[in-house]
């Protein structure tokens, strides 16, 4: 009798640990996807407040078209390679920074836009954007290493069938993470 108790709480107890391991996988997991759709958030915020930016910056450039054409094909790439995996929506949210990294070049090269408070309003909320993006990201990224530890170590191996991997948020050409010297010598 008295060995069929302890049996009977060994198994209560096995019975509890996989529960409690099965659970922090699917937290984990879930807390993975609100990650993923932090950086979503951002991202359409970005894709918002672009057109407004370019608009402002070509009342005062004109003749860098070819600067605005880049930033607006790099911003419609970027939107249609959300719907097509997380790969490509890098490689082309990368394109789009190297874009927009070229508005500001051509902003720097007028006095008249830096000062307009339209040019500077919107200026500020990119940056704050962009740091937003940081941030989700990095918040992904942590999700997603604790996530994979706990489907690759003891116990959670044993539970991590019914849980697909999932992948960082990186850059594919690590040269992109280098800054761009700006310059307006002919």
């Amino acid at each position: 009798m008295e060995f069929g108790l302890i049996l009977v709480g060994l198994l209560v107890v096995v019975v509890l640990w996989a529960i409690a391991i099965y659970n922090k996988l699917v937290t984990l997991r879930n807390q993975a996807e609100e990650a993923k759709s932090d950086i979503s958030v951002q991202l359409k915020r970005r894709y918002d407040l672009i057109p407004n930016l370019v608009e402002t910056v070509k009342g005062y450039a004109k003749h860098e078209e070819g600067v605005f054409t880049a930033v607006t094909e790099a911003r419609a790439n970027a939107i249609s390679a959300g719907a097509v995996g997380s790969e490509k929506q890098v490689a082309a949210e990368n394109q789009l920074t190297g874009a927009l990294r070229s508005v500001f070049a051509v902003a720097e090269a007028y006095p008249d836009l830096k000062a307009s408070a339209n040019f500077m309003q919107l200026s500020a909320e990119l940056t704050d954007t962009e740091n937003k993006l940081e941030a989700s990201r990095r918040f992904f990224n942590a999700t997603v290493r604790d996530y994979m530890t706990a489907r690759q170590t003891f116990p959670g191996v044993f539970f991590a069938g019914g849980f697909a991997p999932m992948d960082l948020f990186e850059l594919e050409n690590p040269a992109e993470a280098v800054n761009p010297k700006v310059s307006f010598d002919k």
